[in-house]
């Protein structure tokens, strides 16, 4: 899967030179992040107007539609994560009113998507991490905070100072007893 400075989006499959299909075309907002969900059966695309579109897949048509597409964030979303069995997601971007953490439910009407969202982060999050097994969220800012939210009880549970810039990458490890922040210095 490519996404494109122009706001195109493709896909490809290893062995054929060819795109297997154009999600959307050049003349788009800019791809901010894409990801698979864990089935592989959909794909999400965020982008610097806000938006976040998910996808089927095993689709036929040169240029589908997707399933799913609302404004996540009122300036730009920055990543995004799949969560449990991919109806849950959670969104990092930024918004005029510092709600720059949200979790949506992807299965009811998008009026009533949002689940919550966490007022954090001064001039918006950049990065988003997810560990399932603690069911927690690890988000980062373009001040270089990083915040870990329990998404179960809907929380901030910890905010401190890694870096002097905006964080600009997040890896967790398989056990999740640590994660690594990289930054724009």
């Amino acid at each position: 899967l490519t996404g494109a400075q122009d706001g195109s989006i493709r896909m490809f499959e290893w062995t054929r030179p060819q795109q297997l299909v154009c999600f959307r075309q050049a003349g788009n907002a800019r791809v901010t992040r894409m990801y698979f969900n864990a089935q592989g059966n959909k794909c999400g695309v965020a982008d610097g107007e806000g938006f976040l579109s998910i996808w089927q897949v095993n689709q036929t048509t040169s240029n589908p539609k997707p399933y799913l597409s609302w404004q996540c964030h009122s300036k730009t979303t920055s990543d995004f994560a799949f969560i449990t069995s991919s109806s849950l997601v959670a969104t990092s971007g930024q918004s005029n009113d510092n709600r720059n953490v949200c979790l949506w439910d992807t299965l009811v009407s998008s009026g009533n998507s949002l689940i919550h969202a966490f007022t954090c982060h001064d001039h918006g999050a950049t990065v988003l991490q997810y560990a399932p097994k603690h069911q927690l969220l690890i988000s980062g800012g373009r001040k270089g905070y990083i915040c870990i939210f329990d998404i179960r009880q809907r929380q901030i549970l910890f905010t401190f100072q890694a870096h002097e810039s905006a964080v600009k990458a997040l890896a967790l490890d398989p056990s999740e007893d640590y994660f690594v922040t990289g930054s724009a210095e």
